[in-house]
């Protein structure tokens, strides 16, 4: 009976497999046939090796097809080329795929226009295009993305529209000689301030906020996801700087990392408490924070994200 809850071509190697030793059965009951035995032995090895072959391509298969993972974050505006310096910076990219690793990525902005070059953990892609599986499919290889092999590494040097955008990429796998689909988000929130265009970034200048005190709506991402911070936060707005009040949901934090600088708690008694500079709204800043919380301590990756719409007297 269970055989009938499997799909596809598991049924048929059931099926093929089953009927084998049908047949064997039907011809052993007849003693004076042995040279039919041999025989009909032989083709229920072939077909058992037939099927460890299509077992191991299916799961090699279901590998490269393997759950697609969410890129980018929510709210994230594109970014194009105009909006950053020239010049060659590392950057963070989202993949959908685990099978699409991307272990280093050096992003080069020149003459308004961004290429990214990748370096993948390993060697099994041979091709990319960009663009989906079937238009690689249709497309003339001459648009094809080459890997470029250096010692053991394999790289990639693709076009980039725009940063914090999904974008189509489809990658030609060596062994499987297929196209499979994968999205790329190239994140704007692991440039250096300093890498942004005048303008891009929404400013305390650009606010045009009266010294006083605001609050503001702040957003935390990164680590685990059990930690957090209080919001609204209290905003200090004094001789054109901004100071934001960050409350951890905890008094583990012994510091924090802003901007290259250090920065102490200004209280640890029941949260950790920090006075932290706000240069840049309605962007995910980076920043790093030090807990003790573990048997060892542990500098972590955070972004926050300090909504300019939101700020109140």
């Amino acid at each position: 009976m269970s055989a009938y809850l499997i799909k596809g071509d598991n049924m048929k190697k059931i099926t093929a497999i089953s009927l084998s030793f049908f047949l064997v059965s039907i011809i052993c009951s007849c003693s004076d046939n042995a040279e039919k035995i041999d025989n009909t032995a032989s083709t229920i090895l072939t077909t058992a090796e037939l099927t460890t072959i299509v077992t191991t391509t299916e799961s090699a298969t279901e590998k490269e097809t393997a759950p697609q993972l969410e890129v980018g974050y929510e709210g994230m505006k594109p970014l194009t080329a105009d909006s950053v310096k020239e010049g060659v910076y590392d950057i963070n990219v989202d993949s959908s795929s685990s099978m699409f690793k991307i272990t280093s990525c050096n992003l080069k902005v020149s003459d308004s226009k961004m290429t990214a070059e990748m370096t993948m953990s390993g060697t099994g892609y041979e091709y990319l295009y960009m663009g989906t599986a079937e238009d690689a499919e249709k497309a003339d290889e001459g648009n094809y993305i080459p890997a470029v092999l250096s010692g053991e590494v394999v790289s990639f040097t693709v076009p980039v529209e725009a940063l914090d955008e999904e974008i189509d990429c489809a990658a030609f796998s060596k062994r499987k000689k297929t196209w499979y689909d994968r999205k790329l988000v190239f994140r704007a929130d692991s440039l250096p301030i300093d890498a942004f265009s005048e303008g891009t970034l929404t400013s305390i200048d650009s606010l045009s906020l009266e010294d006083g005190e605001y609050n503001v709506k702040v957003e935390l991402d990164g680590g685990s996801g059990k930690a957090s911070v209080q919001s609204p936060a209290k905003l200090t707005v004094k001789d054109g700087k901004a100071i934001a009040e960050i409350i951890w949901s905890s008094n583990k934090y012994d510091y924090m990392i802003v901007e290259g600088e250090k920065i102490l708690p200004v209280s640890t008694e029941e949260f950790s408490v920090f006075e932290i500079p706000v240069s840049t709204f309605d962007y995910r800043m980076p920043v790093s924070a030090n807990t003790t919380a573990m048997s060892t301590p542990h500098e972590i990756e955070y972004t926050l994200f300090f909504d300019s719409a939101s700020i109140s007297k």
